[in-house]
């Protein structure tokens, strides 16, 4: 039997009150979506249940909404990436604390997790609770320096794809031992390389250190691994643009993911920029332990 056509595009705009949702939603609507702010979680599965819609959806979902708790929206989260129907993608607008509260002083409204406290409480409270929503993210924007303009640009690059015409790729690092990331088209397991953990001066760095890579390199299997890696992939991208596709999430993998899968990460994103691929870049466990975060204002990508 065939699989099930995807009849429903699907983004879910979520990140910590202030940091600019609404305006991705505003700018997603320009780009062609139909935007819905605050639908309750327990309504978004009547959406997939009616009629296929002749466009994407941009849902925005936050503390607000009535009945939202981390654990309901990490599990519609699955439940749709398991959906034939869905191709789901799950934007996270991010900020820095400052910026978050600074804002606020000048809006000077009352946060919604902290209507009788300061602001400040209120964000902490809320960056605890998206915290496990934030390291599923397909796509994760820091805009603590970024103008509304700027973060248009970025989502355009992102999600029109009728402005670039070309097929946007991620690229993720993760550890074997927390599990595969949801929603990956591919996944390469790089734990027959060297593994770096084994060298004690090189145990407490990570993937993105030069010499780290360059240890890596020098495995004898590398670069025949990585030559053929860069021509699959450059060979898979052009063909599944043909066929409609506007995102492609390849994975990764190694025991720690600190080392090996980061340092592919980097190499794979810099091959294919090169290239002139649209590449954005996560190390799941290093943003774990709060190291995976390009600079302020920037995109991850390569």
């Amino acid at each position: 039997m065939a699989p099930a056509a995807q009849e429903h595009r699907l983004v879910l705009v979520t990140g910590p009150s202030g940091a600019g949702r609404t305006t991705a939603i505003r700018v997603l609507e320009d780009l062609g979506y139909e935007g819905i702010d605050n639908i309750p979680l327990s309504l978004v599965p009547r959406l997939i249940d009616g009629p296929p819609l002749d466009r994407p959806i941009a849902l925005g979902l936050d503390a607000r909404n009535r009945d939202f708790n981390a654990t309901a929206l990490i599990e519609l989260i699955d439940t749709l990436t398991r959906d034939p129907r869905v191709s789901l993608q799950v934007l996270y607008l991010d900020c820095a604390v400052p910026e978050l509260i600074r804002r606020f002083s000048e809006t000077r409204r009352r946060h919604p997790l902290a209507p009788a406290e300061t602001p400040a409480e209120g964000i902490e409270r809320e960056i605890d609770l998206l915290a496990p929503i934030r390291v599923r993210a397909d796509h994760l924007i820091d805009t603590s320096d970024l103008t509304p303009h700027d973060l248009k640009a970025e989502i355009a690059r992102w999600f029109d794809a009728d402005a670039t015409g070309r097929l946007s790729v991620s690229l993720q690092s993760f550890s074997y031992k927390r599990g595969v990331p949801r929603g990956v088209d591919m996944i390469f397991d790089c734990r027959f390389l060297a593994n770096p953990y084994w060298e004690a001066g090189l145990r407490a760095r990570d993937g993105r250190d030069a010499e780290v890579a360059a240890f890596i390199r020098r495995d004898p299997r590398f670069a025949e691994f990585f030559h053929k890696l860069q021509d699959l992939l450059l060979f898979l991208l052009p063909a599944h643009l043909e066929e409609g596709k506007a995102h492609l999430s390849v994975g990764f993998g190694c025991t720690g993911g600190q080392h090996r899968s980061v340092a592919m990460v980097e190499m794979a994103g810099a091959a294919l920029a090169e290239a002139g691929w649209p590449v954005s870049k996560r190390h799941r466990e290093l943003e774990r332990k709060g190291q995976g975060l390009a600079p302020a204002g920037k995109v991850s990508v390569a």
